[in-house]
């Protein structure tokens, strides 16, 4: 069994700060409130326990609430990149089934394909609200929200992430990173991320506040740092450098109230650590996935500085092992097992089993130390990571043999020093085309992080013996242009 967070919270300290978001403050009672009302309009809008919403919007208090309202509801959540186009998040509504599409009115054109019924967040506002009595407790799979995650065969998985598998994680890392009177943490994550949506639920189980910000500012982020409002804060590689930057340039001092900055998305530079390390910050790498229901292993803040460059240790309920590795040092694949690991996928890979004798087999190629720390040497073979946002090649490989004058399509990673990578794409083509028509046709199809930065023409796709497109030689051909 497992309490409904927000009403065992709410009876538990009523008055303690829960989300500060521009200037507005909500205590866990007055977020209880205002949460089970909207969750009275779920109910008028159609939603009952255990019917599925999808939300799409920015982060906002607006949205953090919805959130809440759809947990005190039962409802599923359905859990929409902001950043994708129209078609792609046509693609996750229809394979989800939603029952509802609730967005925040800026988006609306992007629900223009949308093959559900749809609501519009002031439209939904002015529903009356029906009387709803939450369920005091929830079961451990009790499906809480849906995320998506590009698949290798360019159709984008969705991951079915429980009651139990959230409270796991949740508890993991409080049992990591410790809990202190008054600690608060800056949210400047998109909220349709694990990683976003992971802030929300630790704060309602811990009973701590959370200070919402619509987007990653450098400025803001130094000022709530240094002021010592937050102890805590979310980051990937791109985001911290540029907070690096702010305090070096303004000369700024990082208070020891300021515990910890989890840096996830993808590996962070050493040079980046060294910098935080000379500020006082303390950056602790993090490994997970939206599988994992966020971080799997974590640094803890007393080996941040003598292991620079490791993921550290698994977290309290957390299982990893090297897939054919016999001692410390030895490569292989990064497999995982615990109760934060998804219990499966729904839609087109509903039958597709996430486990493979009860191991989530992560892609990713990495080795313990002689002190058992896990090191992440590489990222799944073919992933991009740009700027902690996941990209596939297949999917993009996919939108560009759609093109006519396209015969084959190759993508791979490309260097770059403000996303850590971007895609780049090998084009082979069927009649004459030009890179910006290509790069017009992407856009069109694909969120904007997703096109690549780079089109080149070659005569044929490097292959193996199985016929099997070899990306490792795209990335060759790349370094060698």
């Amino acid at each position: 069994m497992i309490p409904n967070w927000l009403v065992k919270r709410a009876a538990l300290t009523p008055d303690q700060r829960a989300i500060s978001f521009e200037g507005s403050t909500r205590t866990y009672r007055e977020l209880y409130e205002e949460a089970l009302e909207q969750a009275g309009r779920l109910r008028t809008a159609g939603l009952s326990e255990g019917s599925r919403a999808a939300l799409l919007g920015g982060t906002s208090a607006d949205m953090a609430v919805l959130i809440h309202a759809c947990l005190l509801a039962g409802v599923e959540m359905v859990m929409l990149n902001a950043r994708l186009t129209a078609e792609e998040i046509a693609y996750q509504l229809e394979d989800s089934a939603a029952d509802l599409l609730l967005y925040e009115d800026p988006f609306e054109a992007m629900t223009a394909s949308s093959p559900c019924r749809k609501l519009g967040y002031s439209a939904f506002t002015e529903l009356p609200s029906k009387p709803v009595t939450p369920a005091a407790e929830w079961s451990y799979d009790r499906t809480l929200t849906i995320m998506y995650t590009s698949g290798t065969t360019g159709f984008p998985k969705g991951v079915r992430q429980t009651a139990g598998n959230h409270t796991a994680s949740a508890v993991s890392a409080v049992l990591n990173g410790g809990l202190e009177p008054g600690d608060a943490w800056l949210h400047m994550m998109p909220l349709f991320h694990i990683s976003g949506f992971s802030i929300l639920a630790r704060a309602v189980l811990y009973g701590t506040e959370v200070r919402l910000f619509r987007k990653f500012d450098a400025a803001a982020a130094a000022d709530e740092i240094c002021s010592g409002r937050v102890t805590g804060l979310s980051a990937v590689a791109v985001t911290l450098e540029r907070l690096l930057q702010e305090l070096e340039q303004k000369g700024r001092i990082v208070p020891p109230t300021f515990r910890t900055l989890l840096a996830g998305g993808g590996p962070v530079p050493v040079s980046y650590l060294e910098r935080a390390q000379h500020l006082g910050l303390p950056v602790m790498q993090t490994y997970g996935m939206t599988e994992t229901s966020s971080q799997t292993a974590t640094l803890s803040a007393r080996d941040a500085l003598r292991k620079i460059g490791s993921s550290g240790k698994p977290l309290f309920f957390a299982e990893i092992r090297i897939d054919g590795a016999g001692q410390p040092f030895e490569k292989g694949e990064i497999l995982i097992r615990g109760p934060h690991v998804t219990g499966g996928y729904i839609g087109r890979h509903a039958e597709t089993s996430a486990l493979q004798d009860g191991w989530l087999h992560s892609g990713d190629i990495g080795y313990f130390d002689g002190e058992g720390f896990l090191f992440v040497s590489d990222r799944r073979s073919d992933l991009i990571i740009s700027g902690g946002e996941n990209i596939y090649p297949a999917e993009i490989e996919a939108v560009l043999a759609a093109h006519p004058a396209v015969r084959e399509a190759g993508v791979c990673a490309m260097a770059s020093e403000e996303w850590g990578a971007v895609p780049a794409a090998f084009i082979t083509p069927a009649s004459p085309v030009t890179a910006e028509e290509l790069e017009a046709y992407c856009r069109s199809r694909l969120a904007a992080y997703k096109v690549p930065k780079t089109f080149r023409m070659i005569d044929e796709m490097p292959r193996n013996a199985s016929n099997k497109l070899m990306r490792s030689k795209l990335r060759e051909l790349l370094d060698g242009q």
